[in-house]
């Protein structure tokens, strides 16, 4: 379950507060002080059997005798009377309660069965449950406080959630003296039944939430979080702070890799990846939903910095560049003009320092030549107050440039402006008037260098969410038999790393180059096949006991054939006094790769016991754990993706090329990162895998050594993908009754071209009637919505021409059809929408027929749409399928249809 009966939760008609109390500094009387004194409209009952009274009204002895049926119960009894509770609840028509209670998962096995208990006996009605061991919730609009938090909080758009009470109590507490008002305070506690996906379904949709923020200290359902926070961050900023990020990985990997992918640094991946914005302290979390909130947005991380003391200006600039910004660059022409404008005694540069008896005119003048400049993603504006200038007068000037800018559109670009005004009392009336004008503006420097950080982090996240990718080649030349039979043979022998000889055979059928490597069972095997590679060679030694070969003495480069015997026994022998009970096979022999001024780089993926695959890149070599140079993302990639992660390294920079060092082949190491996980997502039993070193150079990659773990595959393993793949088992071809045929596939992120193409072969009316406007062309963001779908939740089949495909398989788009299911899975949405000269030749139909048994066999119940009247072909096809048509009560113009899916 994700959003069903939510609405009993957070919108009741009714509670009841089981376990109410007159108890001084009891949760039951403070949770009952907070229902009759936070304004809910609706009947409050308190239960406790041996009180008359609670806050001078009428008390129940038990559930039974209460008058009404409560929307939502809270319960604050002994952990033991909870299950029985529930049932009673459940069984009377109750569809929410608040678990206040403490003593289950937390208290161990018995605890856990306890905890079960509850579920279990909500589960027949369909009760919703918040907690165990939990604050409570509290929505200021509604007039609901049930919690046992000391402070009553200010009704505003903000929604929090978080697992841990403490935060919630401390957030209120900070919030209200300084005017920050909720829509939402919800604490999960253990989150047995309603979690964080479940919450950020129901805020996303809720009207009267601006922005979302998460205190989260574990996620439990990946997939269910990961499809709830994509959806969510689509329509509002959500933000997020993750508890322990000083925490190590806890994972016990042999891999580089795994060492490598501690658990914070996963989840900062998923937030990532999930298009939210991460940061680091409570102050920093509102101050970030404040910068967004003014809908400023970046579209880089070059910042000019304009200011009337150079003190500042340089606190500014070391926090920027601490922070991973950068200083913009001024252009040749920028400098010319602003020498035209301030004295010559200013910097010359950026920071821009006009000098201490600035006014506002000096300051309109170089903020309207920077905003000219093409270089600036955006202009901080800093002031410190000073006897000879008026800080007022400055930021008026500063008001006044920057509206006069937005009411001529801008240019052909909007250059956010944050500010800075030093001070307390002098600053307080320029901070007012940003306040009116929207203009972001913060206490001290480092703050407002942060907030431009959360602008450029927050709009790279939401690029990654909305971006359309460079499409990956279809074909990978993958032998996907070549790759099986290590893998399968290492699992039936019970090993659980593969040879480095059978892990490159793995790599080698997903086209990844990899050094020539033959195996020998001794010495004398390993002199032949040296003098057979011929060249300097590399011998290492080959034992499934052993991953890194390097620490026990298992590696020996640049040799000469004729030193390779000598070499080996000795190697043995430093082997054994090392690691003696180590069972090793022999050697792997391997010609020494002559790629003088190669980067060595690690490419590798780990397991994830809840996100899944995450693929991890850096710098790579024998001090990579040292080094620590990695940047990691979530499975599936695409290029785009790929470059991503890559540009998050500081070796990124090396790569692209410095003095006379050419640029390595980018997209050859981010195809690799794209075929590395489309392997892993094809053998789900690779649960740790290292390429290190993979040399990189402008010639392309060659792994040299490489490691790969395995394990028998689960049912969970094959559903290990935290976002779903392209299913690309639904690629099937179909004939229309005129004999063209058509290939009938999933939409992907880079068909927005194609879907643009389609739509210029639409005519406006038929937009009208699927789009319900008139439409000439889709927005680059509406297109990147349709094609960059969230497979879990969404489907959209497209239709190709056959005829018209391409040798890569790509071809135009002739007809879509999509349904959006509730989080339920219960119902979904469709949509159809075919090329206008293709109407009345059966596509449609065949459309409509192909999404309505997807949806039957991924359980949906019922798919329904909206139709204008006036599209008599539409409701004809739907009558034709056997859908129901029904008059839209809130507009006439519109039939809304729907049919039941049998079975679903």
């Amino acid at each position: 379950m994700t959003i069903r009966n939510l609405d009993r939760l957070f919108k009741p008609r009714s509670v009841a507060l089981i376990g109410a109390s007159r108890r001084d500094r009891s949760v039951g009387k403070v949770i009952a002080r907070n229902l009759f004194n936070a304004g809910f409209e609706g009947p409050v009952m308190p239960v406790n059997p041996r009180e008359d009274s609670i806050e001078g009204v009428l008390a129940y002895k038990s559930v039974s005798d209460l008058p009404v049926v409560p929307d939502l119960a809270v319960i604050a009894t002994p952990p033991a009377t909870v299950p029985g509770l529930i049932a009673e609840l459940g069984a009377r028509g109750t569809k929410a309660a608040v678990v206040i209670t403490a003593g289950f998962g937390e208290m161990g096995e018995e605890g856990r069965k306890l905890q079960q208990a509850v579920l279990d006996a909500a589960r027949p009605h369909l009760l919703r449950v918040i907690g165990p061991n939990c604050l409570g919730i509290m929505v200021p609009g509604q007039g609901l406080n049930a919690s046992f938090c000391h402070v009553p909080p200010l009704k505003g758009d903000i929604a929090l959630v978080a697992q841990s009470g403490a935060i919630v109590t401390s957030v209120v507490d900070w919030a209200t003296p300084r005017g920050i008002g909720f829509s939402h305070l919800i604490s999960l506690g253990a989150m047995s039944d309603v979690d964080f996906g479940d919450m950020l379904d129901y805020l996303a949709q809720d009207a009267g939430v601006r922005a979302i923020l998460l205190y989260v200290e574990a996620i439990t359902s990946a997939r269910k979080f990961m499809s709830a926070a994509r959806a969510a961050a689509r329509s509002k900023p959500v933000i997020v702070i993750k508890a322990g990020r000083s925490e190590e990985g806890s994972r016990a990997a042999s891999s580089h890799t795994g060492a490598l992918a501690g658990a914070d640094a996963v989840y900062d991946a998923a937030f990532r990846r999930a298009g939210m914005l991460r940061v680091g302290e409570l102050d920093e979390l509102f101050s970030a939903v404040e910068t967004l909130a003014t809908g400023v947005h970046i579209k880089g991380d070059r910042l000019a910095i304009l200011t009337n003391g150079g003190g500042v200006g340089v606190l500014a600039t070391d926090a920027l560049i601490d922070g991973g910004g950068k200083l913009a660059q001024l252009s040749p022409e920028t400098l010319e003009k602003l020498n035209k404008v301030l004295p010559a005694t200013w910097s010359h540069g950026n920071p821009v320092d006009i000098i201490g008896d600035a006014d506002g005119k000096r300051y309109a003048d170089a903020l309207n030549i920077l905003m000219d400049d093409r270089g600036c993603d955006a202009v901080l504006v800093l002031n410190c107050p000073t006897a000879v200038a008026d800080g007022r007068d400055a930021a008026q000037a500063v008001v006044a440039a920057v509206q006069a800018r937005n009411q001529r559109g801008g240019g052909d670009r909007k250059v956010p402006i944050l500010t800075n005004w030093l001070g307390e009392q002098q600053a307080a009336p320029a901070r007012k008037l940003f306040d009116v004008a929207r203009i972001p503006n913060y206490h001290t420097p480092n703050q407002a260098v942060t907030a431009f950080l959360h602008l450029v982090r927050y709009q790279r996240n939401q690029e990654l969410l909305m971006e359309t990718p460079t499409s990956v080649p279809e074909q990978f030349d993958v032998d996907m038999a070549a790759a099986r039979a290590p893998i399968d043979a290492a699992l039936k022998e019970g090993r659980p790393w593969l040879s480095e000889y059978e892990a490159k055979e793995v790599l080698r059928a997903y086209g990844i180059p990899c050094v020539q490597t033959v195996i020998a069972a001794s010495p004398a095997e390993a002199e032949r096949a040296a003098k057979r590679l011929g060249g300097r060679i590399a011998l290492k030694i080959l034992s499934q006991d052993i991953t890194h070969k390097s620490d026990v003495g298992g590696v020996a480069l640049n040799l000469l054939p004729a030193q390779v015997w000598a070499e080996s026994e000795a190697m043995l022998e430093r082997v054994r006094s090392v690691y003696p009970e180590a069972r090793i096979e022999g050697f792997t022999v391997q010609e020494m790769a002559h790629r003088p001024g190669a980067h060595e780089l690690i490419v590798g993926m780990v397991d994830d016991s809840l996100f899944g695959p995450v693929i991890l890149f850096g710098a790579g070599g024998t001090s990579v754990e040292v080094v620590g140079d990695k940047a990691l993302t979530l499975a599936p990639l695409n290029l785009n993706l790929a470059h991503e992660v890559m540009a998050r390294t500081r070796v990124y920079k090396l790569l692209k090329g410095y003095r006379n060092r050419p640029a390595a082949d980018l997209d050859a190491i981010a195809l690799s990162l794209t075929k590395i996980s489309q392997l892993v997502i094809d053998f789900p039993e690779i649960s740790e895998l290292d390429i290190n070193p993979l040399f990189a150079d402008e010639t392309g990659i060659l792994a040299l050594d490489a490691r790969i773990r395995v394990v028998p595959v689960t049912e969970q393993a094959r559903h290990r993908l935290a976002i779903r793949a392209y299913p690309k088992r639904l690629e099937h071809k179909v004939t229309l009754r005129d004999g063209q045929e058509f290939l009938i596939r999933p939409i992907r992120p880079e068909d927005e071209p194609l879907i643009h193409d389609q739509v210029s072969h639409t005519s406006v009316e038929d937009l009208r009637l699927r789009f319900f406007a008139p439409l000439r062309r889709l927005s680059h963001q509406l297109a990147a919505r349709l094609t960059q779908i969230d497979y879990d939740r969404e489907m959209a089949l497209v239709a190709v021409p056959t005829g018209m495909m391409d040798a890569d398989g790509k071809g135009p788009v002739y007809g879509v059809v999509r349904i959006t299911a509730d989080p339920n899975h219960e119902r979904a949405e469709y949509a159809v929408l075919v090329r206008s000269d293709m109407k009345g030749k059966g596509l449609g139909s065949l459309l409509m027929r192909e999404i309505l048994a997807y949806a039957k066999d991924r359980g949906i119940h019922e798919v329904f749409g909206e139709v204008l009247r006036e599209n008599v072909s539409m409701l004809g096809l739907c009558r034709e399928l056997g859908f129901a048509a029904h008059d839209n009560p809130d507009d006439h113009g519109i039939v809304e249809v729907s049919v039941k899916l049998q079975g679903g």
